[in-house]
């Protein structure tokens, strides 16, 4: 019942910022004139997206849930003659919730993209462009059902890429083509525990038997926190409307390094189906598919003498994440 509660509230708090997000007007007084054009066109959008089922007395049995997430995009394009510099700023934070157990992370994620690029005329398409990327999350990642050790952290790990090349804008057909030959991916893992494990590619620690203790070890050298990398990036966006109110988006990034194992890519690629209903209620179907082979997949062993428990690597795994949801979108200036 306390989620069913919760599930009302929040309901409530939706409808209210609907009804206040539909009240909202840009008015100019009667003498004032439009302002001049800007070289900055501005994108700022925010949306909340939840589904819930709730039992009572349910014969057939079943468990309560109630899931949300955050989702923020901001966008900052200048552009003036032959240059141009777009930025963007993504946000995601979900939550979920089941009768009997914990809140549980289902979203998290920090991601900022900045391209400056430099084309000959104002007919071509083609841009000489350097771009930097930045993605981090908020909070720290567990390998439910196991809360006690943290598979992830802020900042543990972040990753930096920057790198100068070529990049093909298509404002019309609304697509964007990068590649640059040049790129230094930096993986941070600011968190030395994650950092001696040598989670997500980093040098992990160099350990040594304890000399008052020989059935433990002792660190000798902890765990490098940065690892840099020099290789080839390729990224590609695309957002068609293939149908009425149905637009299709998709994200991919490529990355190989030169010095270690080249030909060995990295691929994130991001695709969704927005459906929209009018200017505040959308639905969206998502795919996000991850595979770096610095990124060892964790499993939990229980010691059979001891019965504790503790995590190991378990290898580089393809990681799919997949969302349907419905909620509000509002987008302001």
């Amino acid at each position: 019942m306390k989620l069913l509660r919760s599930t009302l509230l929040l309901l409530l708090l939706l409808c209210t910022s609907y009804n206040f997000a539909q009240i909202i007007q840009t008015t100019l007084a009667p003498n004032q004139l439009p302002p001049p054009p800007s070289n900055w066109t501005k994108k700022n959008q925010l949306g909340f997206d939840i589904s819930e089922i709730a039992f009572v007395n349910w014969s057939a049995g079943g468990t309560s849930s109630i899931s949300g997430l955050f989702k923020g995009e901001f966008g900052r394009t200048y552009i003036k003659g032959n240059h141009k510099w777009a930025n963007e700023l993504i946000i995601k934070y979900g939550l979920n919730k089941q009768d009997g157990t914990e809140l549980r992370k289902t979203d998290d994620a920090v991601m900022l993209n900045s391209t400056y690029g430099f084309r000959k005329d104002t007919i071509s398409n083609w841009y000489y462009s350097a771009k930097f990327n930045f993605n981090t999350q908020f909070t720290n990642g567990y390998n439910y059902p196991n809360r006690d050790i943290a598979i992830s952290k802020p900042f543990a790990p972040a990753y930096v890429f920057l790198g100068a090349g070529a990049e093909n804008s298509n404002k019309k057909k609304n697509r964007t083509f990068y590649f640059s030959p040049i790129t230094l991916k930096t993986t941070l893992v600011l968190d030395q525990d994650l950092a001696n494990q040598g989670s997500f590619g980093v040098k992990k620690a160099i350990y040594a038997p304890d000399p008052m203790d020989p059935n433990s070890q002792i660190i000798v050298e902890n765990g490098q926190k940065v690892k840099a990398e020099f290789g080839i990036l390729l990224t590609g966006y695309m957002k068609n409307e293939i149908y009425k109110n149905i637009f299709y988006e998709n994200r991919l990034s490529l990355y190989t390094d030169y010095l270690n194992k080249f030909g060995n890519v990295d691929i994130d690629y991001d695709t969704r189906l927005d459906l929209v209903v009018n200017a505040y209620v959308k639905a969206n179907i998502g795919i996000h598919l991850v595979y770096d082979d610095d990124i060892k997949t964790k499993k939990d062993v229980v010691d059979p003498a001891t019965g504790s428990t503790s995590q190991v690597n378990d290898g580089p795994r393809a990681q799919l994440r997949q969302v349907l949801g419905v909620g509000l979108v509002y987008a302001f200036q």
